[in-house]
């Protein structure tokens, strides 16, 4: 847990709040009781210093009041439940209360004690009073939506996040059964006939899982990785598919610690054999480039589209993720262009990692 997250206990409350919540706002306090002082320091020579401290404390105080018995009481009792004219009531009778009171002072303060300095006419006291409480609780309304906003907005981003990783556990637990499926099958076939294939198969399906089960658990893996990862996953799918339909898988990429989100470029590639090479018996190709300049990293990915799949809408779960993970890692720094054309199906991912 983040340290600013961590809750304390509000004097003479129950109530508990974040402590980033809590340096918010006395930042706040700070910066409205320095601001008074500056208004006020005229009267440390025209009254005395005592006369200074009460009154920066006492208004300040009294703002205090008012504004965390708005924000901690009456915003959820009355207006939270949707009781406005109750709401309403409650801060006029408390506005009127703090007017009575920091009036009745400045009245005394202005009119008997500071003398000619300024006008001591009541009504001019508590307009002034009124306008600049207005102001001041303006404002502390607007800091806690603004914090009640920031908190929402981060809780949905968490949310988002929890909810695609959910997804991709999902498509990692299920580690495309039917790959696996035929893999061990073309195993199984390759010991029988004790081909020497059998070793480098088994190695390169032990790194595939290796990866899957650990590597991919981290936010950012390298993407040497990542594209090794494919290349097993290609060359294991070559093995199945024998000649009988044209893959390559083309890497044009100087690795030199780049990072990148793992399962990124996976989809792009079961996409399309899972709608193109799966689907038909013969004439089905697949062409994969990967490039990679100083940061950004381009992945192209097409394939033959089989007729069986024409009519159906493109993109699945494993795509819809992507989408959703991409606007979330990497915010206007990346570019996912799906082309889909009658025979053919063309993907282009851009990322600035």
């Amino acid at each position: 847990m983040d340290l600013l997250d961590k809750t304390i206990k509000l004097p003479f409350s129950n109530h508990r709040v974040s402590l980033k919540y809590a340096l918010v706002h006395s930042a706040y306090w700070v910066l409205i009781t320095g601001f008074f002082m500056y208004e006020k320091k005229y009267l440390i020579q025209k009254a005395n210093l005592p006369y200074f401290i009460i009154c920066v404390a006492g208004r300040i105080g009294l703002l205090i009041l008012i504004a965390y018995l708005n924000l901690q009481y009456f915003l959820p009792r009355y207006l939270l439940k949707k009781h406005y004219l109750a709401y309403v009531m409650a801060v006029i009778f408390s506005v009127f209360g703090y007017l009575t009171l920091q009036s009745l002072f400045d009245y005394y303060l202005y009119g008997y004690v500071v003398g000619p300095l300024r006008n001591s006419r009541l009504i001019e006291t508590l307009s002034y009073n009124f306008f600049s409480t207005l102001w001041y609780l303006g404002l502390m309304l607007a800091l806690k939506l603004s914090l009640d906003w920031y908190g929402q907005q981060r809780l949905i981003q968490k949310i988002k996040v929890e909810k695609l990783n959910a997804e991709v556990d999902f498509l990692r637990a299920q580690i495309n059964p039917h790959f696996l499926f035929n893999i061990l099958n073309n195993l199984y076939a390759l010991t029988l006939k004790k081909s020497e294939l059998a070793p480098e198969v088994v190695l390169k399906l032990s790194d595939m899982m290796e990866y899957m089960l650990y590597d991919s658990t981290a936010e950012k893996v390298l993407l040497e990785k990542e594209v090794a990862y494919l290349q097993n996953y290609f060359e294991l799918e070559q093995l199945r598919l024998s000649d009988k339909s044209p893959i390559s898988l083309n890497v044009k990429a100087a690795f030199d610690g780049q990072e990148i989100a793992p399962l990124l470029l996976l989809p792009l590639v079961e996409n399309a054999y899972k709608h193109g090479l799966n689907t038909q018996s013969e004439n089905g190709w697949l062409t994969v480039n990967i490039g990679l300049q100083q940061s950004t990293l381009t992945a192209v990915v097409e394939n033959k589209k089989s007729p069986a799949v024409r009519e159906k809408s493109k993109g699945g779960i494993g795509l819809g993720n992507l989408r959703k993970r991409l606007d979330l890692l990497y915010p206007s720094r990346h570019c996912l262009e799906l082309e889909d054309k009658k025979d053919s199906f063309r993907a282009r991912l851009v990322i600035q990692l």
